[in-house]
């Protein structure tokens, strides 16, 4: 399969046999919560299926997305059950994007699915360690595909001064930068290839913490100058891998 990093928490998944999934495709612009703003271009690739781990503007737009794709979302698969589209059956880890019980952020789903023998998994904007109970759902895994650059939200109600100079409350909590998830979930799943994505960079305004931190203290990393990776079932690292791509828009 070929694994392509568009930006942000968007990854273009193409099978041996040409099946193309995107995952959390997101919405260029301006976003109030998070302060912050996404530079990446319009996802225009041509897809047979789109994933969604969850429902934030930033990974569920899909207006510009080619070829009348599947729609996948980790929220319907948590309601019914497992979705099977192509022959490729997607199954959906209840997770939360906060570390407060979701009351600020909402909902997440771990997305898992296995394709060309392959087993992989888009954590989407995971707020937190994994149980037991989750970690035994989403098994054993191939291809992790990481967000690593998280917002963890400080809980208490911030304010902010309008243009009249009145003091009125912020949109949203306060918000720090966070890897500390990113990095706890890694060593839980312990994946054959880590590929991170959603962290800040020059397309990425986000309050969100870069790839280096994420990157501290880890071993066998490879960095490529492109924005794709070609992988194979009998190719896989001996050896736990983390590969960083460049964002392809």
């Amino acid at each position: 399969m070929r694994i392509k990093w568009l930006g942000h928490a968007s990854v273009l998944i193409t099978s041996k046999s040409g099946i193309k999934i995107i995952t959390d495709p997101y919405k260029p612009g301006y976003f109030a919560r998070p302060d912050g703003r996404l530079f990446y271009a319009d996802i225009e690739e041509f897809a047979n299926i789109v994933a969604m781990t969850h429902d934030h503007i930033d990974h569920s737009h899909i207006d510009t997305i080619k070829g009348d794709p599947v729609l996948v979302k980790g929220s319907e698969i948590k309601l019914k059950g497992p979705i099977v589209v192509d022959g490729i059956t997607f199954r959906a880890v209840p997770t939360l994007h906060d570390d407060c019980q979701g009351k600020v952020l909402g909902d997440n789903s771990v997305l898992c699915f296995e394709l060309d023998g392959l087993r992989i998994c888009h954590t989407g904007d995971l707020g937190h360690v994994l149980s037991d109970s989750q970690m035994s759902e989403i098994g054993q895994v191939d291809i992790l595909l990481l967000v690593v650059g998280l917002l963890r939200p400080l809980g208490e109600r911030q304010f902010r001064m309008d243009d009249s100079g009145e003091r009125i409350p912020a949109p949203h909590p306060g918000y720090i930068i966070n890897a500390d998830v990113a990095n706890k979930v890694y060593h839980q799943l312990a994946p054959k290839i880590t590929i991170p994505i959603h962290f800040s960079n020059d397309r990425c305004s986000f309050k969100l913490a870069g790839v280096e931190t994420f990157l501290l203290q880890k071993e066998n990393i490879k960095r490529l100058k492109t924005s794709e990776i070609e992988i194979h079932r009998d190719n896989l690292p001996k050896d736990n891998q983390i590969i960083v791509l460049e964002p392809a828009l």
